[in-house]
């Protein structure tokens, strides 16, 4: 499982689900403030990603904000496609928003987009060699 820092878990749900395609694996509340919620590409059993809200029981309020700074800061993670136009038109006519279109790259087709939290996303149409190093290597499959 990996976590993503998110604002608003609903929020995330309806982004994740509705316009990357993914399927909710779980939606546990465990008391005020944690609540366990998890997206997984359809049809592929791991990884599951935590839309993840900082715990207010275990975090102060400037420690939250501390992390939640952080949003958007990190290294990109990897959504592999086997055709990065036809996935770059097919999100975007979703609504997704994308910080820069497809491009070729040395390594393959490369669009990056948000979430609505500002986490950034590569969609990549790895190229030929690189395909084989990424296999079972990505968060998922765009639809």
């Amino acid at each position: 499982m990996v976590s993503i820092l998110v604002r608003d878990q609903d929020e995330a749900l309806h982004f994740y689900t509705e316009k990357l395609g993914l399927e909710k694996r779980a939606d546990v509340t465990f008391g005020p403030g944690l609540r366990l919620l998890t997206v997984a590409p359809r049809g592929q059993k791991r990884p599951e990603i935590a839309l993840a809200k900082p715990d207010t029981a275990l975090h102060n309020p400037d420690r939250i904000n501390e992390l939640m700074e952080h949003i958007g800061q990190g290294v990109p993670w990897i959504f592999d496609t086997n055709d990065g136009y036809k996935a770059y038109e097919m999100l975007l006519a979703r609504g997704v928003t994308f910080v820069s279109g497809p491009t070729q790259q040395l390594y393959g087709v490369e669009a990056v987009f948000e979430d609505p939290s500002g986490n950034t996303f590569s969609l990549l149409e790895a190229s030929p060699e690189v395909r084989s190093l990424l296999k079972n290597r990505s968060v998922g499959s765009a639809a």
